[in-house]
């Protein structure tokens, strides 16, 4: 049997397979940003994973930059994921909900004319990033810093994000680190010019996502508990003077929480820093970007990661689990449907393989 279908323990729950399902957006929980009965569908749909994270999840109003994206920051809001948790446990599946605030990736379109907040006043790389989901494109704009008070107050809305997510019925939460938003943006030297306590040495840029995990940690048991990583500092114009350094040092700090996993971004080849990152690690590290069976296999095998995470094959294939362990043909995935805002078209309305019976 593959490495992908063997059993895993994450924390203090045992996984069936070493299969994650990625947080992908997908833009259907309507204009009040609630989760609904689709939503419901469309996870319990792919519920065989060992560990579904759910579509990345505003614990803030200000944290939105996207259209139709849910939140955890609401009583409705918790009422409407409680739909999708339970069809997933009907299904004998497992999901952590994937918190997050876009900081600067957003525009007052989704802020009820408000400016984007950010570390400071320093929007991406000119060219490099545009408002999400607008049409024509349009580019960020400058954010505006926050204050000392504020970043105290985000980080008691992630805590009360953490507080939702387990009324909704969550199997545990992971924090939104990743991919040029504000726990980045905050770490990265290129998107924090601070000069107070959240800026400037490493240990200052640091301080707020780990004031987030440590506020987390209060309300859920380290082993329920995990933290997504970009170390490729790529996303929406990032970048960091010695991201290597960068890091590790907050893996190692990470490290310290003993939380349950880390999922990393990060591409195998020759600038990957999966592998040193995975050393820093003792929890379970998780892959994630672009692999195939027979990659996720190869990097199992040789123990370079614990699990792995796919994203558009899961999207497109709600069997995927089935189709993988037969070396079935996989659906594509409709990349004009991803975002469709309403409806069932490209997001469960997928074919499940056909067996003639």
């Amino acid at each position: 049997m593959s490495i992908l279908f063997e059993s895993i323990k994450l924390g203090d729950l045992t996984l069936k397979n070493r299969i994650v399902m990625s947080p992908m957006t997908r833009s259907r929980a309507g204009k009040e940003r609630i989760a609904n009965e689709l939503m419901a569908k469309y996870y319990s749909q792919r519920a065989d994973v060992g560990l579904i994270i759910s579509e990345a999840t505003s614990v803030d109003p200000m944290g939105e930059g996207y259209p139709d994206t849910p939140g955890i920051y609401n009583d409705k809001q918790v009422e409407g994921w409680k739909l999708v948790t339970n069809a997933v446990h009907k299904k004998n599946g497992l999901i952590f909900l994937q918190m997050w605030h876009v900081g600067r990736m957003s525009d007052p379109m989704y802020l009820n004319g408000a400016t984007p907040v950010a570390p400071s006043a320093i929007g991406p790389k000119q060219g490099s990033a545009f408002v999400p989901l607008t049409n024509p494109p349009k580019p960020v704009g400058i954010p505006r810093e926050l204050s000392t008070e504020e970043i105290k107050q985000i980080v008691q809305r992630f805590i009360q994000g953490a507080k939702n997510a387990k009324n909704a019925g969550f199997d545990g939460v992971e924090i939104h680190g990743a991919n040029g938003y504000l726990l980045d943006q905050f770490l990265q030297d290129s998107s924090n010019k601070r000069t107070d306590e959240y800026g400037g040495s490493l240990e200052n840029r640091m301080r707020f996502p780990l004031q987030v995990l440590d506020g987390v940690l209060s309300v859920w048991d380290k082993n329920r508990v995990g933290y997504h990583i970009a170390p490729r500092c790529d996303a929406f114009g990032m970048g960091d003077s010695d991201s290597l350094a960068t890091f590790s040092v907050l893996v190692e700090q990470i490290n310290k929480r003993q939380i349950a996993f880390i999922c990393s971004r990060e591409k195998l080849g020759l600038d990957s820093k999966l592998d040193h990152l995975r050393k820093i690690f003792n929890g379970i590290y998780i892959a994630n970007e672009s692999f195939d069976k027979n990659m996720a296999e190869k990097l199992l095998n040789e123990q370079r990661a614990d699990m792995v995470a796919f994203g558009k094959p899961i999207l497109a294939n709600p069997d995927f689990v089935t189709r993988i362990k037969m070396d079935a043909k996989l659906n594509k995935a409709d990349e004009k449907t991803f975002y469709a805002l309403v409806g069932e078209i490209g997001y469960t309305d997928y074919p499940y393989l056909d067996f003639g019976i």
